[in-house]
């Protein structure tokens, strides 16, 4: 953490070190806060945490809100017999400007369906019901407003309102670091370390859990990005450790005379058995 605190100072001070030689430094919107808008044509293009699992490091205008959501996310996982479908009918995140480099999110799914079916018993087990509500907020501290460089710290915590079945019913939290990278002939890169305390499967107390990603981004038209991501995942409970790999392939439409609208879908591909074979997702962005 102490390492993380003091990257963070170093990357809120580059920006200005810069900017002192920059002729053309980007325009000071520090002024603007929830309870004086950013006006809409000095609005940033607009930037989402999806597709793919990857978390942005940009933030929401000040004084904007936007809606990031699945409209439909299929998972499917096999293991020891026992094929596991998760269904989630929308998942928004909300999301709402604060200052022009801090937003808080919440996120929550209005109504999840998981199914079990033990293929040596042949019983399948069926829960539903709405999902963990999550609370967030993202702190830009470097390109938010352009640069060939992007970083922001994200904390989070997790407030068990799922029943049995389809949360764990435990407080949790975490913390990320996005880093966004501009690269050669209009790629994007986002490297996105996690750092999680979840609750143990057996018993009281909780233990680590790392996860990072490698996520390559290309607009292959004006209005169309493409996406390519590497992530992984470690857990350490201790029952017994779990690592999970996967590649994700996403790809996002953002229509040339509505943009403040994005469309997009994906599948991410497990890369090992503990991790979901595949899952397939559709999901909507408005800003507002």
């Amino acid at each position: 953490m102490s390492r993380l605190l003091g990257l963070a100072v170093a990357f809120w001070l580059a920006p200005a070190l810069a900017w002192a030689d920059d002729p053309n430094p980007p325009p000071d919107k520090s002024g603007y806060t929830v309870f004086n808008p950013v006006p809409d044509d000095q609005l940033r293009s607009l930037c989402t945490d999806r597709p793919t699992k990857s978390t942005s490091p940009c933030t929401v205008d000040a004084g904007h809100w936007q809606v990031e959501s699945d409209v439909y996310n299929y998972t499917q996982q096999s293991s020891d017999g026992v094929t596991t479908t998760t269904q989630l009918f929308t998942n928004p995140t909300l999301k709402l400007g604060l200052t022009n480099n801090l937003d808080v999110e919440v996120n929550i799914a209005p109504y999840e369906q998981v199914s079990a079916h033990d293929k040596t018993s042949g019983v399948t087990t069926n829960s539903r019901g709405v999902g963990d509500l999550f609370l967030k907020a993202k702190l830009n501290l470097l390109g938010d407003d352009g640069g060939a460089v992007a970083f922001a710290l994200e904390p989070y915590v997790k407030i068990p309102t799922a029943p049995v079945g389809v949360g764990n019913g435990a407080v949790e939290e975490g913390i990320l670091a996005p880093i966004q990278l501009s690269l050669p002939v209009n790629w994007q890169l986002v490297i996105d370390p996690e750092y999680d305390e979840l609750a143990n499967a057996v018993g009281h107390g909780q233990h680590s859990n790392i996860s990072g990603l490698l996520s390559f981004g290309y607009p292959v038209t004006k209005t169309v990005t493409v996406s390519l991501e590497v992530w992984g995942d470690a857990n350490f409970d201790p029952l017994g450790e779990v690592k999970q790999a996967s590649f994700d392939l996403g790809a996002a439409w953002i229509p040339a005379k509505a943009p403040n609208f994005q469309l997009d879908g994906g599948v991410n591909l497990g890369l090992n058995r503990a991790t979901p074979g595949a899952q397939a997702y559709l999901g909507v962005s408005r800003r507002f």
